[in-house]
C-alpha cells in the first residue's frame, strides 16, 4: 500500500506541475489536513463513550460469556486448535470483542491468537487456522458499529444507528460467504495435495500398468 499511495501522490504532484495547478493542490491539501482534524474532534466524543461502556463490557465479563456461548461454533470452524489452548481462548475473546465493536479490547488477544497459530504451524506458510482468523476479522460482524455512527453523526445524521439491521445483514452475509468460499478451497487445495501424494501416484501408476 505504501508504493500505491507514493504513486498516487507522485502521479498528482506532476499533473499538477504539468497543468499549472500547483496553487490549487496546495490548497487542497490544506483543506484535507483540517478537515481531518475537525473530523475526529466531532467523532471522538462518540467513539470514547462507546469505548467506556465496551471496557465496562469486557470488566463485567460479558465478553467471556460471549466466548463461552462461540465455543462450539468455534470448534467446528477450527478443527485443529485445542479447545483448551490459550490459542483457542484468543481466538474467542477476540471475536467476542469485535462483535460487540471493541477494536481496541480485540488487537492483543489476536495478536497472541496468530502468534500462537504461526507457532503450531511451525512454518511461515498461512494455515486454514490462520486464513480463516484473518477472515472472520475482516468480516466480522459487530452488534454496535460505533466508528460508522460517529462519521454519520459527525455529517448530520439525526439517526446515526438507524443503519443497525443493514449493517448485520450485510456483515452476517459477507461473513458467510467467505466462510463458504475459504472451506470450499481449502478442500479443494487437500484434494489436490492428496492426488499428487506419491502414494496416489504409484497406485495409478501400479493401475495402468496392470
Amino acid at each position: 500500500m505504501s508504493y500505491v499511495f507514493g504513486a498516487m501522490m507522485a502521479v498528482s504532484l506532476l499533473y499538477a506541475a504539468f497543468s499549472g495547478n500547483m496553487s490549487v493542490m496546495s490548497e487542497g491539501l490544506l483543506d484535507a489536513a483540517g478537515g481531518a482534524v475537525e473530523l475526529l474532534i466531532s467523532i471522538s466524543g462518540m467513539l470514547i463513550m462507546w469505548s467506556g461502556f465496551m471496557r465496562i463490557a469486557k470488566d463485567s465479563g460479558l465478553i467471556g460469556r460471549l466466548s463461552r456461548l462461540s465455543a462450539p461454533l468455534l470448534r467446528r470452524l477450527y478443527p485443529d486448535v485445542d479447545a483448551e489452548s490459550d490459542t483457542f481462548r484468543d481466538i474467542s475473546v477476540n471475536l467476542s470483542a469485535n462483535l460487540l465493536g471493541l477494536g481496541n479490547a480485540a488487537t492483543p488477544p489476536g495478536l497472541d491468537a496468530m502468534r500462537r497459530l504461526k507457532r503450531q504451524s511451525g512454518s511461515d506458510t498461512a494455515t486454514d487456522s490462520m486464513v480463516t482468523f484473518v477472515l472472520m476479522n475482516t468480516a466480522s460482524i459487530q452488534l454496535i458499529p460505533t466508528t460508522v455512527a460517529a462519521l454519520r453523526k459527525s455529517y448530520g445524521s439525526a439517526q446515526p444507528f438507524d443503519i443497525l439491521l443493514c449493517v448485520w445483514i450485510t456483515s452476517a452475509a459477507a461473513l458467510t460467504a467467505g466462510l463458504i468460499s475459504s472451506k470450499i478451497l481449502c478442500r479443494r487445495e487437500k484434494w489436490k495435495q492428496s492426488y499428487r501424494s506419491p502414494s496416489r501416484r504409484c497406485a495409478s501408476s501400479d493401475y495402468s500398468n496392470a
